[in-house]
């Protein structure tokens, strides 16, 4: 059974807690870097099952999220309060862009870049933009900081998603 866009916000925004979004999200690039160094490269294209993605796969996502974040910010900030946020379908994008095939330096590389300026950028808000707010097309309305949170827990919904496959990944090679 697929969730619906409350229980996803809601299983998503558990991963963040209490903690401080900004420090999340700091985290990330070195966290990940920490995570997947000396991983051979067959274990990060490696897909637990056939449906579920692999490492690199998720790296991928993790990049290509940081853009179209920093990209929804930008655009609620800059537009009239209730601004259409459009959805993206990520198996789509996954399929489409064969985020299996991507090299992991580079990914991780423009990662850690864009996410420094998308930090640079929260971090420089006001009270008054952080409750700027567009129209999510899936989600209905969301503040910037809404968006943020969930970048936040989305973060650490897929490390610990990496982590657990990197662990089976160590099970299954020590058998």
């Amino acid at each position: 059974m697929q969730e619906t866009a409350s229980q996803y916000i809601a299983r998503i925004n558990s991963y963040l807690g209490n903690d401080d979004v900004l420090t999340v999200l700091s985290q990330t690039p070195q966290a990940l870097q920490e995570l997947l160094k000396n991983v051979p490269e067959q274990v990060l294209r490696q897909r637990p099952t056939p449906e579920k993605w692999s490492v690199l796969e998720q790296v991928v996502h993790l990049s290509d999220v940081e853009i179209v974040v920093g990209f929804r910010v930008r655009f609620v900030l800059g537009a009239e309060d209730g601004a259409p946020i459009v959805a993206f379908d990520q198996d789509r994008w996954q399929q489409a862009f064969r985020y299996n095939e991507r090299d992991l330096a580079p990914t991780l590389e423009s990662f850690r870049a864009a996410r420094e300026n998308n930090l640079r950028l929260y971090r420089s808000l006001t009270a008054a933009q952080w409750e700027k707010y567009g129209m999510h097309s899936e989600r209905g309305k969301e503040t910037v900081r809404a968006i943020v949170n969930l970048q936040g827990g989305h973060d650490r919904n897929h490390l610990k998603q990496m982590q657990e496959i990197l662990a089976q990944g160590k099970a299954a090679v020590s058998r």
